[in-house]
């Protein structure tokens, strides 16, 4: 089997395993446990940690801050070994870093797909911030920093968490294609087809985000989206 081949395969199994891992969804699992409820008939109906927050209390808001970052993290992690011990079974050869970056994006691209999309729970899950945050981290941990930034500075502002993620939602594409263009293409770090790759991605998973955020936006240009204060909306 050649490299190329050992490549698509570990994409394929990076996607089914990221998608998977994805669709275990913290919120629902642990309001379960705590209310014997299900979360998305609770407060804004999201399965997610802000919701779990609003509706559960703060331990299992936290509970599920960890289970939806360390679900794209163990993805990510089993993407690279996937990869690696196909590589070593079939040819024989370490496969280069970038083989090893494009399989972080798909394995975390795929987590997110399916924390929105879960197949365990009639594909209704969260709105992904959370498990976008770990994916942006593991695949370009400078981006992160700008998108974490962004994020940071519009709550100190607004403190609407709603506002929050679809700004880093629109800013993770810009800054990905500036930072890697800049930092890495222009320096001859990585080749065009990894700048659009990694670019391409981005704006995927930032649209998919606004999307699911579609009525938050709606919200907000009414003026009707309420900030929140400790634990508490106002």
């Amino acid at each position: 089997m050649s490299m190329q081949a050992v490549f698509i395969l570990a994409l394929i199994i990076s996607a089914v395993i990221g998608y998977l891992l994805g669709g275990v969804s913290w919120a629902i699992i642990l309001t379960r446990i705590v209310q014997r409820r299900d979360i998305r008939e609770q407060g804004s109906g999201n399965a997610g940690m802000t919701n779990v927050l609003r509706s559960v209390g703060k331990l299992p808001a936290l509970l599920t801050f960890a289970g939806d970052f360390i679900k794209c993290v163990i993805a990510v992690l089993l993407s690279q070994l996937a990869l690696y011990l196909l590589a070593m079974a079939f040819t024989d050869i370490a496969p280069g870093a970038e083989l090893f970056r494009y399989t972080r994006y798909i394995a975390g691209t795929a987590c997110v797909v399916g924390h929105i999309f879960p197949i365990y729970y009639g594909f209704r899950g969260g709105k992904g911030i959370v498990t976008a945050a770990a994916m942006i981290l593991l695949t370009d941990w400078r981006v992160f920093i700008a998108v974490i930034l962004t994020f940071g500075l519009v709550f100190a502002w607004k403190k609407i968490m709603s506002l929050c993620s679809v700004t880093s939602a629109g800013m993770y594409p810009v800054c990905t294609f500036l930072i890697v263009f800049f930092m890495d293409y222009s320096r001859g770090f990585c080749g065009l087809e990894y700048l659009l790759f990694a670019t391409g991605v981005s704006v995927f998973v930032g649209v998919l985000v606004m999307v699911k955020h579609r009525a938050n936006i709606g919200r907000l240009m009414r003026g009707e989206e309420k900030p929140i204060i400790g634990t508490k909306s106002r």
